[in-house]
């Protein structure tokens, strides 16, 4: 037993001298650590104030969720007063869910859409659309710039040569979109983003531009664009309804008023007569007219519960947190940048003293051997 705990004291001994003269080592070298993170420090300020600013403005929508159970259920129960049953138009499913708002957003459709937006940039010196600011107004660092230089002098040259000509937003071509075009919806994909709390159904969208004011414009722009379309998606089939009942409506309107005419026509001219074949022919007529004026009722009453229809599919939307300009820059931290490369740099130094001038030596005299 004594032998073990000798044993084990003698192990951590030898294991405390080790750490000792291991701190002693690095402690001897602490000029090269230190060298290497002012070098750090350097190139950390030099890599940060190199990243363009970036601004990002984040918006909150709480949507209506839709309840074909309950739609138009008041409105049921007015209408069964009058005699009218609704049927089931209040028994219409939902199909677009938040679940589906950054799929919607992220569809080539939706980016396009967006080219053609008007926004001011830097302090209003620059206005312009979407598609030419991120085009031509993005900035990007000196290290982006020079690995693009090449394809960029390829870029100019195949448009000088007249092998590569731009469109417009105009004339964007959904099914097959230009190179620059691509390059416009990748880039808005990437600055545009949507989460969907699935607890609280809230829908936060979030822009990333390199100008606070155009951040502020295309955010508010993207939500107003997936309300109207999530709002043209749910009152579709209601307004199609509407414009077939408007269709039945206006023909069972002129039906009515000419059977309503023919019959005052008709007992206007045969007001003395008194034959059998006359009185026929009249309460014909009045028939056809009483018929028509019943339809015209009916449809009438349809045309009206279709346009409350469109009303009640109508969603309604709150706007938790509005679009608003950001004062200060989302990216890139500075401070984050420079602790990190102070780190690496002083672990890197570390390292290098304790195995890796060993290893390079080592290697290198195998090497000459």
């Amino acid at each position: 037993m004594n032998n073990e705990m000798q044993q084990q004291s003698a192990g951590a001994g030898e294991e405390q001298v080790d750490l000792l003269e291991l701190g002693r080592k690095v402690w001897a070298e602490r000029r090269m650590v230190l060298r290497w993170c002012g070098y750090a420090v350097i190139f950390a300020l030099a890599v940060a104030f190199s990243i363009p600013k970036e601004y990002t403005v984040e918006t909150t929508l709480a949507p209506e969720t839709s309840d074909g159970k309950n739609s138009l259920s008041g409105l049921g129960s007015l209408a069964s007063l009058a005699g009218i049953n609704v049927g089931s138009l209040g028994s219409s499913s939902d199909a677009v869910y938040p679940d589906l708002y950054p799929d919607i957003v992220a569809s080539v459709p939706f980016l396009v859409e967006l080219f053609d937006v008007q926004v001011v940039a830097h302090d209003g010196d620059l206005q312009t659309d979407i598609s030419d600011y991120v085009n031509n107004h993005i900035r990007s660092p000196w290290w982006h710039m020079l690995l693009q230089a090449p394809f960029r002098a390829l870029k100019g040259i195949r448009s000088l040569l007249g092998g590569d000509a731009s469109e417009g937003a105009a004339g964007v071509d959904i099914f097959r979109l230009t190179r620059e075009q691509a390059d416009v919806v990748r880039a808005l994909d990437k600055r545009i983003a949507v989460s969907v709390d699935k607890k609280t159904s809230l829908v936060t969208l979030s822009v990333t531009m390199q100008d606070p004011v155009v951040a502020a414009m295309l955010a508010d722009t993207v939500m107003y664009n997936l309300q109207k379309y999530i709002t043209e998606y749910r009152t579709n089939k209601a307004r199609n309804d509407l414009k077939f009942t408007q269709q039945l409506f206006d023909e069972a309107k002129r039906n009515y008023y000419k059977a309503q005419q023919q019959y005052a026509r008709y007992v206007d001219a045969n007001q003395n007569i008194v034959l059998r074949s006359v009185r026929t022919e009249q309460e014909r007529l009045e028939n056809e007219a009483e018929l028509a004026y019943n339809v015209y009722n009916q449809v009438a009453q349809q045309l009206q519960l279709s346009k409350a229809k469109v009303q009640e599919s109508t969603p309604v939307y709150v706007i938790v947190q509005p679009a608003t300009v950001p004062l200060r820059p989302s990216a890139p931290s500075k401070m984050l940048i420079l602790v990190g490369c102070v780190f690496l740099a002083g672990v890197a130094a570390v390292g290098w003293i304790l195995f890796g001038r060993d290893f390079y030596g080592k290697c290198r005299s195998c090497s000459e051997d």
